[in-house]
C-alpha cells in the first residue's frame, strides 16, 4: 500500500468597512487590527474547501 499526501485547504473571508484617508491607510489599519487579533475570522466566514494533491 502507498502513502499519499493530500492538502486540505479552507478559505475564510470577511469584508470590513473602515474609514481612512486613502486605500493605503485603510490597508494599514486593517493589517494592524488583524495583527492585534481585533479581527478574527471564524466558521461564519467560511468560503470554500479545496483538496490538493501534494507532491
Amino acid at each position: 500500500m502507498e502513502t499519499f499526501k493530500i492538502e486540505v485547504k479552507e478559505t475564510l473571508s470577511k469584508i470590513i468597512e473602515i474609514e481612512a484617508n486613502s486605500a493605503d491607510e485603510a490597508f494599514s489599519k486593517i493589517q494592524d487590527l488583524y495583527k492585534k487579533e481585533e479581527i478574527v475570522l471564524d466558521a461564519d466566514d467560511y468560503v470554500e474547501t479545496e483538496f490538493l494533491k501534494s507532491e
